[in-house]
């Protein structure tokens, strides 16, 4: 099968470098081999060669993009492609001034993970004094006038208070948000005994959400995204096997999702020998991966 379907979303992780320790982190676990990230020019060369593919939107994500120098120039680099940007980030470290200039030159989104609805509760599974810091970025994203998309990881120990997330969400007057059960694979698959919910627990929460989502109809988007172990059949990873999204890891590789590289016996090309649209159409990798 070819790659004919054009790609629409870049997912650019910038980096593994990240100032939080959540123990659902979809960082290798091998974290300690990938240390050589891609440059600015690197990083702008493949906004081109994705926009050139016919993608249209670029995700900044890692990690954490923040820690990351350039992220100006990228973010910069991408506006000129007109690409549609979305940083998604802890909101650690950020600036009102920062936010600013990235507004500035071209950052059209910004999606904030929050823990859990307290400090006590976020930090715990942030691994860092965090919840208070994000509380007020996301009022600077607001203040901005900047859409705003607020993501909650789901496990054992936040799926019961759903409705207060839900409620947090109303009062920081968040466009979108994603409430995102926790994916068992990485961190989140070695961690999973302390993580995993059980169905009872999962299908009421699923419930408070259904009812969020129609409530809030227009005025704010709801998502509720299922864990894999209780998926009947796997889900059509990152809308279509390989067809819509591509992504590329801080170091290179270019993936059809972000753990594909943990599967075996699969082979993947890197932005540093082979052009985007090359792998993108013709890498063993995602033809494989295709079906």
């Amino acid at each position: 099968m070819s790659g004919g379907e054009r790609p629409y979303t870049l997912v650019a992780e910038l980096t593994y470098r990240c100032p939080l320790r959540c123990v659902y982190c979809s960082n290798p676990v091998e974290y300690a081999r990938h240390r050589d990230e891609l440059d600015t020019d690197g990083w702008l060369r493949v906004f081109r060669e994705a926009e050139d593919l016919g993608v249209v939107q670029v995700n900044l994500t890692g990690g954490e993009p923040l820690v990351r120098d350039d992220l100006e120039a990228l973010v910069e680099g991408a506006r000129a492609l007109d690409l549609y940007t979305n940083l998604i980030t802890s909101g650690i470290p950020l600036a009102p001034e920062r936010l600013r200039r990235l507004r500035a030159l071209g950052l059209d989104n910004v999606q904030l993970s929050i823990q859990d609805v307290t400090a006590a509760a976020s930090d715990r599974i942030a691994g860092i004094r965090a919840f208070d810091r994000k509380l007020e970025v996301a009022a600077w994203v607001k203040e901005l006038g900047m859409p705003l998309t607020l993501n909650v990881v789901l496990h054992r120990d936040n799926l019961e208070r759903v409705a207060e997330i839900i409620e947090l969400a109303e009062r920081l007057a968040v466009d979108r948000l994603e409430l995102a059960n926790t994916q068992y694979l990485g961190w989140a698959l070695l961690n999973r005994h302390a993580l995993l919910p059980t169905r009872d627990d999962l299908d009421r929460a699923r419930g408070v959400a259904q009812e969020a989502k129609r409530r809030l109809r227009g005025r704010m988007e709801v998502l509720f995204v299922l864990p894999d172990y209780y998926s009947d059949f796997p889900k059509a990873c990152m809308d279509g096997w390989g067809r819509r999204f591509i992504l590329v890891s801080p170091d290179g590789l270019a993936l059809p999702c972000h753990l594909a590289h943990t599967l075996p016996d699969m082979e993947w090309e890197s932005v540093r020998d082979q052009p985007l649209s090359e792998i993108w159409h013709r890498s063993p990798g995602f033809e494989r991966f295709r079906g």
